[in-house]
């Protein structure tokens, strides 16, 4: 009987937090920061390609991550509409030290960041065009 009870907690705990983490994935959050975290990062930004021009949607992917492709169509489907934003995509494994800085854990995981190179949203997962379009569309 207590193998069966300890079965259908982890079970209930199993399904809960698959639940949770399925909510989350795809959706936009707005990012919050000090200033002073945008001061270490802005170096690491440029030496990876970011630019101050215009907004930047900035992903991390890497070879071996599967849903990395579909973020790429979304990212290139909306960004062929604007004019004001641009695409950079960083390799995990090539850019480390900035994927921890940003605290990247997962991937895909894409910013959107302004043109003062600070982030304005996070989103882990693969987004919807319109949620990130609203992302963009917010700054």
């Amino acid at each position: 009987m207590t193998g069966i009870t300890v079965l259908v907690v982890v079970a209930i705990l199993a399904v809960a937090t698959g639940l949770f983490l399925r909510s989350r994935s795809g959706a936009v959050r707005a990012v919050r920061e000090p200033d002073t975290e945008t001061d270490d990062l802005y170096p690491l930004l440029l030496d990876a390609g970011a630019t101050t021009d215009s907004a930047t949607v900035l992903h991390f992917s890497a070879d071996w991550c599967g849903p990395c492709a579909a973020v790429r169509r979304v990212v290139q489907q909306v960004l062929d509409d604007r004019s004001d934003a641009r695409e950079l995509e960083l390799d995990i494994d090539a850019h480390p030290i900035l994927a921890r800085e940003l605290g990247v854990l997962s991937l895909p995981t894409t910013f959107v960041l302004d043109t003062r190179l600070q982030r304005r949203s996070r989103i882990a997962g693969v987004p919807s065009a319109a949620a990130l379009r609203s992302a963009l569309d917010a700054l």
